[in-house]
């Protein structure tokens, strides 16, 4: 047992170590936050896609940092997984992006604003959040499987590496929205190919595949690379060893 006087030392002595400790953390938690938020990254289209984000409320809908409304997609690393190009055409015109599905307001941004808009995402997606937004528990199990040995992305068309893998993938490495094309030319001609990237909601009404305004000579581009896959050799998918959702390690 604690006499008075002894017990009083140990409550103020306990009371101004602890407090000293967490006015440390606080001050170097404070010298850190320039670097983790990328403070020097902060340029003016910076800010300006901030203030477009603000006056058209995007909270009202989104979650950024995990804070805001949960009606919409998080959007914190939006820029990772979809790509500047595919969200700049997107904001251009959200339905028609997701025939059918989208609510988003078409808000009708000039290309300066949907770069401002970009800009500001991208220095998001930048921030050391220590490991937020969490990754999905069940993300591998989702891959697609590779037929062919790479992606081979140096020989990829520049619409199909910036805007189609954002749905689809190639190698295992992409989207899995849509399903993977690694085998596509087994299944459709090269005129249907053709035919189905220029109207694919008016070959099937419905379809959650977009219509992408692009010339002809894309079009055939990336035909004519998806059909270059029957070259490439097979490989089989690499096993991933999967983490259970609950790892009895958490509790010991």
């Amino acid at each position: 047992m604690l006499s008075k006087s002894q017990a009083r030392v140990f409550f103020l002595g306990g009371t101004g170590l602890f407090s000293a400790i967490f006015l440390a953390l606080s001050v170097d938690s404070m010298r850190q936050i320039p670097k983790l938020t990328r403070q020097d990254q902060l340029t003016d289209q910076v800010v300006r896609g901030k203030r477009i984000w603000e006056d058209n409320n995007c909270m009202g809908c989104h979650t950024l940092f995990g804070e805001g409304a949960y009606y919409a997609p998080e959007l914190t690393q939006v820029v990772a997984r979809r790509g500047a190009p595919w969200i700049k055409l997107f904001l251009d015109d959200p339905k028609k992006m997701f025939p059918g599905q989208r609510k988003m307001v078409r808000y009708g941004f000039s290309d300066q604003q949907k770069d401002d808009i970009i800009a500001f995402l991208t220095w998001c997606g930048g921030v050391n959040l220590q490991g937020f937004p969490a990754k999905p528990p069940l993300r591998d199990l989702m891959r697609p499987t590779a037929t062919t040995a790479s992606a081979d992305l140096a020989g990829q068309p520049e619409i199909f590496r910036t805007i189609c893998v954002a749905c689809h993938s190639v190698g295992g490495v992409g989207g899995v929205v849509g399903p993977a094309l690694d085998e596509v030319y087994k299944r459709k001609t090269r005129e249907e190919m053709i035919a189905w990237i220029a109207d694919p909601q008016g070959l099937k009404p419905g379809t959650a595949m977009p219509k992408i305004e692009m010339p002809v000579e894309r079009r055939i581009e990336i035909v004519d690379y998806l059909l270059g896959l029957a070259r490439t050799p097979a490989t089989a998918a690499p096993v991933q060893p999967v983490r259970p959702a609950v790892d009895p390690k958490d509790f010991e």
